[in-house]
């Protein structure tokens, strides 16, 4: 059985002589989303990058390390001779009906055999998300997976991403710049600032998910969540 929880305690991260993050301490929890706030360049990325074990030079602890975790990275990093299919396949290379499935969630059965160097962006995001998906994650990382989107297109990203994770439950930590997609899809916003980096403020979110996809609703949580952000 999944771990419920996975704790995340970082007292101290160096990079060459400055500190960038410090006394930055929360948990994830199995069954919802942590959206993770903050300015460009105050160290987002780097907290992803240790929660996913590629950086391992800070001060603290991560428990319950042994999470199986999944990535989507703002780039779709796909292999460009390959289908649509074979990239999915690489995570999961003996469970094919896995495959298949995560296709499927993400509605790119029709086109599985299309190479990726012909693939829309939009489409190519939904690669990225169901090859991190085959691999079966405990633990979701995205790193503002649907930047550079027209409104639109990220707004069915994130009903994707909704119904998805309504489907398999599991922890999820997202870095955004966007309040409405932080509202939408958040169970928790984290905001991020400070010298070095911490945690200003913790935000719950108390949504259904049947809110989630009302945009009137969300835009309202939106208000009064600014409203906490620029109180800071």
């Amino acid at each position: 059985m999944a771990c419920q929880l996975m704790h995340i305690d970082i007292q101290h991260k160096p990079f060459q002589e400055k500190v960038i993050l410090g006394d930055i301490r929360f948990e994830l929890v199995n069954g919802k989303t942590t959206v993770l706030f903050g300015p460009s360049g105050c160290g987002k990325t780097t907290l992803l990058r240790i929660l996913a074990g590629l950086d391992s030079e800070f001060v603290g602890q991560i428990t319950e390390t042994h999470h199986r975790l999944g990535f989507v990275f703002q780039e779709p990093y796909l292999l460009p001779w390959r289908t649509v299919r074979e990239n999915v396949t690489l995570v999961a290379p003996n469970n094919e009906p896995l495959v298949e499935q995560m296709l499927y969630e993400v509605g790119l059965q029709e086109h599985a055999s299309l190479d990726a160097s012909k693939l829309s962006l939009g489409m190519a995001r939904r690669v990225s998300l169901a090859r991190a998906l085959a691999f079966q994650p405990e633990v979701l990382i995205l790193d503002e997976p649907f930047v550079s989107m027209n409104e639109e297109l990220a707004n069915q990203l994130r009903l994707l991403l909704l119904h998805i994770t309504e489907q398999y439950p599991m922890k999820v930590l997202m870095v955004t710049h966007n309040p409405h997609e932080a509202v939408q899809l958040a169970h928790r916003i984290l905001t991020l600032g400070g010298n070095p980096t911490g945690i200003k403020s913790d935000i719950p979110i108390y949504l259904s998910n049947e809110e989630r996809r009302n945009q009137g609703r969300i835009a309202n949580v939106v208000k009064d969540v600014s409203s906490q952000l620029s109180a800071l």
